[in-house]
């Protein structure tokens, strides 16, 4: 296409690609307006950049509403514990049956489970959600939010229900709004990541007051202690920060209070109240 066709478009539907074509075009045959055609470059970029930042937010906005109205529909109607954990760890390992046991123990109390979708721990989790199901003709369900990963090209087997992510961010939202409490199992930088955003979101309110536990004594203690020694120490955080933080050595105690936040949940929504906070 030559200059003198792009310039029948309006400026305002030209791409910044086509924009810098027409300046060197223009500039190749008189160099003289180069200076005039990078100033005319620059300009168009900012209207464009402000018109999509607008955009961005009105589309942020209108998510937001529309979560919002998700939770209202979702929060009343079913309980959900939320596992996350490795995705390295292989069956037939302590950690894997643990968590296999764990969840299987929820699902029988009819206790959906939600976890990141893929293999390790979470189809750990996702199997035990059946088999717990199974057991106890429970009509819990097995969750899965996926993420496009090369190393993780398809979701485990054992879903009941499937959603998938391009971004982190957005599945980091998706585990909040559709979950009611967390165990956090063995993990990587991954699994830390999960731990930190959730806890976090409690810690501002951004969402209500829900139980963290902590899988594998040995495991997360040290994390624990060092917040306590460093963090906590220098005032950087509150020691009502560590209220929703229990550390567990078994499926068995782990289960347990999930299952107490279960039960006070459902008395609270019979009583037409709010959520149940956590208390230690």
């Amino acid at each position: 296409m030559s200059a003198k066709k792009i310039h029948n478009v309006p400026e305002k539907e030209l791409g910044t690609t086509v924009v810098e074509t027409v300046a060197l075009e223009e500039a190749a045959t008189d160099p003289t307006d180069l200076p005039s055609y990078r100033a005319r470059v620059r300009g168009i970029r900012g209207e464009r950049r402000k018109h999509l930042d607008e955009r961005l937010r009105s589309l942020y906005r209108r998510a937001m509403v529309i979560e919002q109205e998700l939770r209202q529909l979702d929060s009343n109607r079913f309980y959900r514990t939320c596992i996350f954990g490795s995705a390295r760890i292989e069956p037939e390992t302590k950690a894997y049956t643990d968590v296999v046991s764990l969840a299987r123990q929820l699902s029988g109390e009819g206790i959906d489970i939600l976890t990141g979708g893929g293999p390790g721990l979470m189809e750990a989790a996702n199997f035990g959600a059946k088999r717990g199901r199974e057991d106890k003709q429970t009509k819990s369900l097995s969750y899965g939010i996926s993420i496009h990963l090369d190393f993780e090209p398809v979701p485990n087997s054992h879903l009941d229900v499937k959603r998938h992510h391009h971004k982190f961010s957005s599945r980091l939202d998706d585990f909040m709004r559709l979950s009611h409490s967390i165990i956090v199992t063995p993990g990587g930088i991954g699994t830390l990541l999960e731990l930190f955003f959730s806890w976090q979101l409690i810690q501002v309110r951004h969402l209500p007051s829900r139980p963290i536990v902590l899988l594998d004594r040995t495991f997360w203690s040290g994390v624990i202690d060092w917040m306590r020694e460093y963090p906590l120490a220098r005032g950087l955080v509150s020691p009502k920060d560590f209220d929703c933080i229990s550390i567990v050595e078994t499926p068995e105690e782990a289960a347990e209070l999930i299952v107490k936040h279960y039960k006070e949940f459902k008395e609270s929504l019979l009583a037409g109240g709010t959520l149940p906070k956590v208390e230690k």
